[in-house]
């Protein structure tokens, strides 16, 4: 297996006004290198925040975020960085979108957070619809994650648990719900 990775940009001179409207492109190919599925540690990010945009739905753009994020997490020794919106609400992960389960509810912060929209993100709200889980995209603080059953990640790569968010932590049981979660999803991708 591998990771492909398709990067895109204007092609030919000028600075912001094109000479032209080619395209050059770099596709890589990179060894697949499994996600650990096991619970992370994380916390809230005291350094980078999300700004939204009319690109903001897209990681390119806004690399120096990502990059950033990744440093504080690698300083501060934890598996993840929760990431806010510059107006204090849960946007996502490092590098995925973050969701938890909370009175059999499955929540997600909303795309007006900055937040990327995932391929992952988008199929596990449609499972979740297609399954009849009840689903609240929105605005939320950081503090209401503290009171889920449980917090997970998700990205192409896999869904990971959350199993402390500062001093706060989960239980290392998943959530019936979850893995009930984790099945739909596995039956739509392996069917």
């Amino acid at each position: 297996m591998a990771r492909l990775r398709l990067q895109m940009w204007r092609a030919g001179a000028g600075l912001y006004t094109p000479a032209t409207s080619s395209v050059d492109y770099l596709l890589t190919a990179t060894a697949y290198e499994p996600a650990p599925t096991t619970g992370a540690r994380a916390d809230v990010s005291q350094q980078v925040r999300t700004h939204i945009s009319p690109l903001s739905f897209c990681k390119g753009p806004h690399t120096l975020t990502y990059v950033l994020a990744a440093r504080e997490r690698a300083d501060r020794g934890l598996d993840e960085i929760l990431l806010l919106d510059n107006a204090g609400y849960v946007a996502e992960a490092g590098a995925a979108a973050i969701f938890w389960i909370k009175n059999d509810c499955l929540y997600t912060p909303a795309l007006r957070t900055g937040c990327v929209a995932g391929v992952r993100r988008a199929h596990l709200l449609r499972t979740a619809q297609a399954h009849g889980l009840a689903i609240s995209e929105g605005l939320y603080l950081p503090e209401e994650l503290l009171d889920a059953t449980c917090v997970f990640t998700a990205n192409v790569a896999t869904i990971r648990p959350i199993t402390q968010i500062g001093d706060t932590t989960f239980s290392t049981e998943p959530s019936a719900l979850y893995t009930q979660l984790q099945r739909w999803e596995a039956d739509y991708l392996f069917s």
